[in-house]
């Protein structure tokens, strides 16, 4: 079948050597199809191109049918396409391109896609950096340029000479240079008004008379004397403050040593003035001193004396702490006792002194 250009002329068409020019195997729908319509359009049968192209005649019936599975090895199979295109006068490398596409190798493994966007970066991936590259030299100079525009070099102060004002005695209008006066007392302190005592009250909470210098004085003398309690003045050793009822206080640097029965060492140390040591409540321990005298001795927070020998049992100091907790205990039970009996009386009283007023009320009514 030839094919109609439109643009040929008749003359041309019927000169003996004229032949129309084959179609391309690109325009057919496929490969098969493309060799088949140029074989039918140059005229001639299978056995003349089998026998031209030296490939059996199956192989060409199954490349115009695209079976390609009956075909052998795929390099026979390419010699075979680029071999029958040849002969039909057709692009070799082109037939040989498409049977590439419509008949992969299963041989080979499938490579990954690369996209264009990718190929892309790479290809400006230079230039990309070097942009980058461009901006952060730029804000790195901007900053320095900066720091150096900032920075001044030292210079001497504006005030080239201290004006007169600063000057004590140089005050504008100032004659006679300030003096100080001596020292004034200080201003009295706020009065503030002595506590009301309600008459009577005291007499009969207490069952003393405030105003009687004598049951004040023998108060007074009942009374035990307020014994000089502990000051902590340095370090402070030994077991913890809710754990002992006796401690130890250098009035100088003295030596300190604690050890019990056995011959074991608790402690052992040179104090200085002002250290202390918390002795352990329900340990038997001696005690050595160098300077038995260099050291006070407080029982249950109180000043109890001066230790009497260069070793002490703390065994007794313990017995001693306790027995004195055991007598102010005792004491302050007897002072709560005497307090809520006299407040009883007093209640008492009271009571029988509303009972009196309220009788002789209605006596009187």
């Amino acid at each position: 079948m030839a094919l109609d250009t439109g643009g040929i002329p008749e003359e041309l068409k019927a000169h003996p050597d004229w032949r129309d020019v084959a179609p391309s195997v690109t325009d057919a729908p496929t490969l098969g199809d493309g060799l088949r319509i140029a074989r039918e359009h140059s005229g001639r049968s299978l056995a003349e191109l089998s026998s031209l192209t030296r490939v059996p005649a199956r192989y060409l019936t199954a490349l115009e049918q695209n079976d390609f599975s009956t075909l052998p090895n795929r390099v026979f199979s390419i010699g075979y396409v680029r071999a029958y295109a040849g002969a039909l006068g057709l692009d070799e490398q082109l037939a040989v391109e498409r049977f590439k596409r419509e008949s992969p190798d299963p041989s080979v493994p499938l490579q990954a896609p690369v996209g264009v966007a990718f190929e892309e970066v790479r290809r400006f991936s230079p230039r990309l950096i070097a942009v980058g590259l461009a901006l952060v030299l730029a804000v790195v100079g901007w900053n320095v340029f900066q720091r150096v525009s900032l920075m001044r070099a030292p210079h001497p102060s504006d005030i080239v000479a201290i004006p007169e004002s600063w000057t004590l005695g140089d005050v504008p209008g100032q004659t006679a240079a300030l003096r100080l006066s001596a020292p004034r007392p200080a201003p009295p302190d706020q009065t503030i008004p002595a506590l009301y005592v309600t008459p009577g009250l005291e007499t009969e909470l207490t069952g003393l008379d405030p105003a009687s210098p004598e049951g004040l004085a023998a108060v007074v003398a009942s009374a035990p004397p307020v014994q000089r309690a502990f000051n902590p003045r340095g370090a402070i050793y030994g077991a913890s403050a809710s754990a002992s009822q006796v401690v130890l206080q250098a009035r100088k640097s003295a030596w300190l040593v604690v050890s019990i029965g056995d011959g074991t060492t608790l402690f052992a140390r040179q104090l200085a003035a002002g250290d202390a040591w918390r002795a352990p409540a329900g340990v038997s321990a001696t005690l050595d001193v160098s300077d038995p005298t260099a050291f006070d001795v407080y029982l249950n927070g109180e000043h109890g004396g001066s230790l009497e020998a260069t070793r002490t049992s703390l065994v007794q100091l313990n017995a001693r702490a306790q027995s004195l907790a055991r007598q102010a205990a005792a004491e302050v039970n007897a002072r709560t006792e005497a307090a809520r009996a006299a407040a009883a009386q007093a209640q008492a009283q009271l009571q029988g002194a509303s009972v009196r007023s309220a009788v002789m009320a209605a006596t009187d009514g």
